[in-house]
């Protein structure tokens, strides 16, 4: 397939001007042809691109940022609110966004659209993209004729994970700073510093104290084997990487950070929070309770509790109900599993998972908030102890050579 711009006049006799991928200038002119347009001049297009638009594909990587599917949920929401038809709408958005990778992605889908394909079939082909919660919900509301809607819940389902992850890692800067700059304070002082004052201690010939000893010792391990050390650092950092890719080491590392200090409290009751989103956004869609399951299971981005999620999906499937599968699972408070009760006996599943999502984000808001007074006074007790650690070493000799003196 290549880009053609083209020049052609619609049945109003008005001048149309555009582009479109076709496999020969020949297919272009039916192509044209078909939608009403007589062309008037056909001329392969050949894109000239900046060194700064070359750098940005080139380092894209085919990734799409959450906040430009948000941003396409709405634009979508609108155009089939206005009764727009979607190959349109969705070749104008196409020729409007920045991003090549998704700019690609959606001319694939139209020409999908264009060969009968269903729009969420033509985007289940972009997986990466598009992931399994959007596609499915994007087939119920083509089937229910509620488009508009789906892509209404979509957006405002996306805009609130993504404000819980935003404020999980503003609130974790501050100590990854800190934590980094120890982290640099420790390689310069065995590099450096210490060494330094080996030498000056060296010139008294006295007996050092222990902790003086110790850190000369640390010292001298980091100066001679700094490059074994940068090797096994970069080695254990490597396999741990690999590891929590596999699906063993992701179920372990999933249990392990819900148990973080600190964090772990807010980084599980997040995930609760999705799941029950995406579950009660799922129900309310229409889809069927057992598939809703399994996509949020999915959603949830924790293979820990998705196997827990998929425990509830086999309880249910068993001819349990909600409430017993879910107090099963171990996952949630009394309150929430009675708040899951109720909406069992009236009816009102997704009304009231909506709620304990909001119940959820409300808990991890304020979490959030307070989570910088609760890493404070550990960041002060690391602190404190690694100055308490070097001025023992460096100090002590001296005040001890201070005294001899006196």
């Amino acid at each position: 397939m290549a880009m053609y711009e083209f020049k052609g006049r619609n049945t109003e006799g008005r001048l149309i001007t555009g582009q479109l991928d076709a496999s020969s200038p020949d297919a272009a002119v039916n192509q044209l042809l078909g939608r009403g347009i007589t062309p008037v001049d056909i001329n392969l297009f050949v894109e000239q691109l900046s060194f700064s638009e070359r750098f940005a594909r080139a380092t894209n990587r085919g990734r799409v940022d959450k906040v430009e599917l948000i941003m396409f949920c709405r634009q979508m929401h609108t155009i089939t609110r206005a009764g727009i038809p979607l190959v349109k709408g969705l070749r104008g958005l196409s020729a409007s966004l920045r991003n090549y990778t998704f700019q690609q992605a959606l001319n694939d889908v139209v020409e999908r659209l264009e060969a009968g394909v269903e729009l969420s079939t033509a985007m289940r082909a972009h997986p990466k993209i598009f992931d399994n919660l959007f596609v499915s919900l994007v087939s119920v509301g083509e089937n229910s004729g509620r488009l508009d809607l789906v892509f209404k819940q979509l957006s405002e389902y996306m805009e609130r994970d993504l404000a819980t992850i935003k404020s999980i890692k503003t609130a974790l800067r501050y100590p990854s700073f800190v934590l980094i700059a120890i982290s640099i304070a420790i390689v310069v002082i065995n590099v450096k510093v210490i060494p330094a004052f080996a030498k000056l201690f060296s010139t008294f010939g006295a007996e050092l104290p222990l902790p003086t000893r110790i850190l000369i010792g640390i010292s001298d391990f980091f100066v001679a084997y700094w490059l074994y050390l940068l090797v096994i650092i970069a080695a254990v950092v490597a396999w741990v990487y690999h590891y929590v890719r596999t699906p063993d080491g992701s179920r372990v590392w999933g249990r392990k950070k819900l148990r973080l200090i600190v964090i772990g409290d807010i980084i599980e009751r997040a995930s609760l929070a999705r799941y029950a989103r995406s579950f009660g956004l799922m129900l309310n869609a229409g889809l069927p309770l057992s598939k809703a399951l399994e996509l949020s299971a999915r959603a949830v981005d924790n293979p820990y509790l998705g196997d827990k999620i998929r425990g509830i999906r086999a309880g249910v499937e068993r001819g349990e109900g909600l409430f017993q599968t879910h107090l099963v699972s171990g996952m949630f408070t009394p309150l929430v599993l009675q708040m899951i009760s109720v909406g069992e006996e009236s009816g009102q599943v997704d009304a009231l998972l909506a709620e304990v999502a909001a119940f959820y984000e409300s808990e991890v808001e304020y979490d959030v908030k307070q989570l910088s007074d609760r890493i404070e006074p550990i960041m002060i007790v690391i602190m404190a102890g690694f100055v308490t650690v070097l001025a023992l070493g460096i100090f002590l000799p001296m005040w001890d050579m201070y005294s001899i003196q006196k």
